[in-house]
This record gives structure tokens, sequence and C-alpha cells, in this order.
């Protein structure tokens, strides 16, 4: 039985309040301000700690000599939720749901765990309210952090300035949330920034309507890595350069507008394909395109409205210009490793077709960017991926992987070693799609001579930001 249902229900005490519909008891707690110090939230956190340390990799717990402890900890949660539900009144449906999927995973014994029917209940989307919280409990992975999924635990915070209200009016993006760390259990102290529906551990896949981004954690390593990569470069920061530096609210409600308009423009444009939401197999550096075209879709849209007449909007999208740039050609190609990393591959891209258009220069081991003409030159490179999709729409699916690989070698140097670079053989190219992309090396566009030297430099910075937040830039 439910916690929260209202039918044959037993009230549960605690310290302060006899509670059994806690969505219309009077307690003081129903403040969430600060709800990351209460009790309950400590307790809530410390059982899915416990939880985790018994679980395996798909969420289950086989080990019955682990059960007994686990049924006390999958009570401590239930009970903290509980108690912390009138502080999310917002969210009494899902919490509900919640508590019953914990109350059949321990029933059936601490299998693989089915949150199908909480997760259906969470929308986040339709209380897009500055400031306001959210408690989120699921068992899950985390995107770049935790391939494991274990009951992971948040509050979470959402970041909805007013001019990002008036600007979705523009860019409608209704499943789109901006949210900001509060607290969180070890599967998000990582490099993790999004919370998105499909990690959660479920019996089907639903309708998803909702996706999340943390632009505190965007935003806090930004500067971090930024900050470093332009003193080793002798880079002269513009004054809005400084301003991202040095004030990291401005930092996230630049980021929030980054991602507002790059997630909606996945599915906008003369597209070939349905580039991610079909989870097709195809060479990485597909997906490099995607998600390069996806920004430089968002900065030709920033290059627009900054010479509106909206002071603030202008100031915002000349911020998000330079966000894109700067995190593109010195974070992005120094992150991860260098299997098939399509996000490094992407910033590797942008930045060599920027040095070759003359915007960027390398010299005298100082890195200068003439932001006058930097625009055209990076709406160009917009403007040649775009005519490659609507290309594209007439050709065969393999013919399409030729023409990128084409597109990204005209300015970036293939491994010497390269398949693809020598020319595929008959005998691939007459061949199942499968094996073009098993000819692909993990690391078909190696580090060019600059990021290799950038990279001894920047590499214990960049992992320095690792599980950060605003809190702790």
């Amino acid at each position: 039985m439910s916690l929260f249902s209202t039918e044959s229900i037993t009230p549960i005490r605690t310290s302060n309040s006899i509670v059994g519909e806690p969505e219309v008891v009077e307690d003081p707690r129903a403040d969430a301000s600060s709800i990351e110090t209460s009790a309950a939230w400590l307790d809530l956190k410390s059982a899915a700690i416990a939880l985790q340390a018994v679980q395996i990799k798909d969420g289950s717990i086989p080990d019955a000599a682990a059960h007994p402890e686990s049924r006390e900890s999958v009570a401590r949660i239930r009970r903290a939720t509980l108690d912390l539900a009138p502080a999310f009144a917002h969210e009494a449906e899902y919490l509900a749901a919640l508590d019953a999927d914990f109350a059949r995973w321990e029933a059936e014994g601490f299998g693989i765990p089915d949150f199908y029917d909480s997760l259906v209940a969470f929308h986040p989307e339709r209380t897009r309210v500055d400031g306001l919280r959210h408690l989120v409990v699921f068992p899950m992975y985390t995107q770049n952090g935790s391939t494991d999924r274990h009951v992971e635990a948040l509050i979470v915070e959402v970041i909805w300035p007013e001019f990002i209200a008036r600007l979705e009016e523009r860019y409608g993006n209704k499943l789109f949330v901006s949210l900001r760390f509060v607290d969180f259990t070890p599967g998000y102290d990582t490099n993790s920034a999004v919370l998105f529906p499909e990690t959660v551990a479920m019996r089907e896949i639903p309708s998803f309507s909702w996706g999340a981004i943390f632009q505190d954690r965007e935003a806090a390593r930004f500067r971090r890595v930024v900050a470093a990569a332009a003193k080793i470069t002798r880079l002269d920061l513009e004054p809005i350069d400084e301003d991202l530096m040095n004030d990291q609210d401005l930092t996230e409600k630049t980021f929030v507008m980054w991602d507002l308009i790059h997630d909606r423009s996945h599915m906008r444009g003369d597209l070939p394909f349905d580039p991610f939401m079909i989870k097709q197999r195809m060479p990485f550096f597909l997906y490099s395109l995607e998600e390069l075209r996806c920004d430089l879709t968002t900065f030709r849209e920033c290059a627009t409205m900054s010479l509106e007449d909206d002071v603030e909007l202008a100031r915002m999208a000349t911020a998000t210009m330079h966000a894109i740039v700067f995190d593109r050609i010195f974070r992005f190609p120094l992150s991860g490793s260098r299997v098939r990393n399509y996000d490094g591959l992407g910033g590797q891209l942008l930045f060599a077709w920027m040095h070759q258009h003359g915007v960027l220069h390398w010299t005298d081991t100082q890195l200068t960017i003439d932001w006058a003409e930097a625009p055209a030159v990076v709406i160009a490179l917009s403007d040649a991926i775009n005519e490659l999709y609507w290309k594209s729409i007439d050709r065969p699916k393999t013919a399409h992987w030729l023409a990128a690989y084409e597109l990204v070698r005209a300015t970036l140097t293939p491994n010497p070693a390269s398949n693809w670079a020598r020319g595929l053989s008959g005998e691939i190219l007459a061949g199942p799609p499968k094996v073009y992309t098993d000819a692909v090396l993990d690391d078909e566009f190696p580090l060019s001579m600059f990021y290799e030297a950038l990279a001894k430099k920047m590499t214990d910075v960049i992992a320095s930001t690792q599980g950060i937040t605003a809190a702790t830039a």
C-alpha cells in the first residue's frame, strides 16, 4: 500500500505531526528553501546511498542476505519522502507513485526496478517557475556519470528568469527544463549535467515529455575551464567575456538560452533523418555534425538577436555566442576519452574552421579572435552543414555518411591509418552500413599539435570540474 493512499491508511507518526494526507496538513516544513539541511532529506540521501552499495548494475539486489538492510533503507526513503512532501506539494502525484513503486520493488524481492508509474507522473516541465524546487528520486544511470541504474536522489531548483520566459514564446520548447543543483547522491558527483527520463529503470518506454539540464554545472565548469584556457593562451577577453568569467548568474542564464534553442533545433530544418531519436548506429562524426549543427543554429539565432533593440536580450545573445565558441574550442576537444568523442570532434572542427577562415589566430604563442568578423565565418560553417543535410535528403544513407566525412576532412586531417581517408574498399562499399561504421577508427581525427600542447596544461583543470556546482565553483 502506498503511504500516500487515502484508502485504509494508518497515519504515520512523526516527531512533529500525524500525517495522513500531506497535501492538506499544515506543516512548518512546507517551505523548501532550506530543505537540503533537514533531517528527512539527509536520512533519505543516506538510505539511497546504502541501497547503492548493494545494488548491481541493472539496479537489482540479488544478494538475499542484503534484503533485510535493503527493506530498512526503503522504509527510510518512504518515510522521509512522506515527511518532505509538504514542501513539494506540486509533486504530490509523483511522490504518491514513487512510494508505490518502492513498495512494489520491495514486495517483488528487489529484482530489476520498475519505476515507470512514478516516471510518467513526474512533470517538471509543467512548473517552470524560477526558484521552484523539486525532489527527484529514481533508480537510474547518470549520463556522463554512473552507468549503473542505482537509486539516486536529488533536490533541484528551476532556473527560469523572466527573459527566458519571453524567449520561450519565440522559440517554443515546452519540454525543456533548466535546473540548478541543490544536493544529490554520488551518481551526480560526476560530470553528468542532465536529467533525462530515458535513464530511469522502467518496464516500458513512455512518450517522454521533458528533458532537463543543469545549467549551474555547465556554467561553473565553463567559467573555470575558459578562465584557465584564456590565461594559458594569453587570450584577450572582451568585456562580455570578463562578465561571464566573474558572474555565475549571468553564465547560468547564458547556458539556459543556449540549451533552450539548441534542444529544439534537433528536430527542425531540412533533415535527411531523425538525428537522435531513433538511436541508430552510425559513424561518430555524424553525431559530431548533428550536435554542432544545433549549436551553430543557436549561434546564428543569437547573432540576429544581438542586433535587436531589447538591450537585455541583445546582451544575453552576445554572451551566448561567445560561450558557444569558447566552450566548443576549449573544453569539448579536451574532455573525455579519444574513443569516438563526437563532441570533442565538433570542437576541433569549429576551431580549425575559424583558424583556416582567418578569424582565429595562434601567432607568437597568443590566441586572438576577431569578433567583428567571426559571426559570418561561424555561420558559414552552419551553412555548410545545412547544405549537407539538404542534399542528403536525396541520398542513400551510406552516401550521406561519405559526404559528411568529406565535409569534415576538408578542414580536419584524418588519422594516417584511416581506412576512410585512404578510400573504403569495394567490399566495404558494397556491404551493409555496419561495415562502414566498423571501419571508422576510435580516434578518426586526432588532436592537432595545438590541442596536444594545450591538453598538457588543461587536463588537471578539466578534471577538477567533476561534480562542480554553482556552490562549489
